[in-house]
């Protein structure tokens, strides 16, 4: 079975079904929680700015700090950004070094060195280079946008901690694998390692869910 280019989600369910064949780890995840969502992301700078300020820090705390931004300039585009500059967007939460990346984004996609609207027809790798060398995307930023946005089928976001705890309990491993092991563990789902991080995500953040629901308040011992 090849992969698709992008997934659909008849394309996502078939890759599933596929997978679950053949490791029996990935099908147990299935079997208890379902399928994965088709997990997806508009096309564009916008998105590209949210996957930066994740970086390193909790999706909540991303999406507090983006909407704020996103309130002070407006509309988050190449223009805004350039026009509110560095110290602009460090007034307005980012870190120096955040705020440089994404003015250093919207200098590459106004420019045209990131054909951020047509990365859609570049191959996995062409899409890869082209996003990584921009400063602030690095390999993990990259692989999140190829596989959310652009829907590739074969992407494994490198050095992501959720994926890797994942693998652990998978695989039973005493300690949680580094990023070049489960690179290497993945391997052996290609051309679907997109769609086995897709059913990783999806039982880490189920067994968060129980794990969340299970918690009870311990009363206080009487005095």
């Amino acid at each position: 079975m090849s992969a698709p280019s992008s997934l659909t989600h008849a394309g996502l369910q078939a890759a599933v079904a596929h997978l679950v064949q053949y490791d029996t780890g990935l099908a147990a995840i299935v079997e208890a929680h379902g399928a994965p969502p088709m997990w997806d992301r508009p096309r564009g700078f916008a998105t590209l700015v949210q996957i930066i300020l994740e970086q390193q820090v909790s999706l909540q705390s991303a999406a507090t700090l983006y909407a704020r931004v996103a309130l002070a300039l407006g509309a988050v585009t190449p223009a805004t950004v350039t026009a509110c500059g560095v110290d602009g967007l460090r007034a307005n939460g980012l870190t120096r070094q955040k705020a440089a990346y994404v003015v250093a984004l919207a200098q590459s996609t106004s420019s045209g060195a990131l054909p951020l609207q047509h990365l859609h027809r570049y191959s996995d790798d062409a899409a890869a280079q082209l996003l990584t060398r921009v400063p602030g995307i690095g390999p993990w930023s990259a692989s999140v946008y190829q596989l959310m946005v652009l829907k590739r089928a074969d992407i494994w976001p490198p050095g992501d901690l959720a994926l890797h705890k994942a693998m652990q309990k998978l695989r039973g491993l005493a300690v949680v694998p580094t990023s070049a092991e489960a690179t290497a563990f993945a391997s052996v789902w290609s051309p679907f390692r997109a769609v086995a991080a897709r059913i990783l995500w999806h039982g880490y953040l189920q067994d968060r869910a129980a794990l969340s629901r299970n918690v009870r308040v311990r009363p206080l011992p009487a005095r």
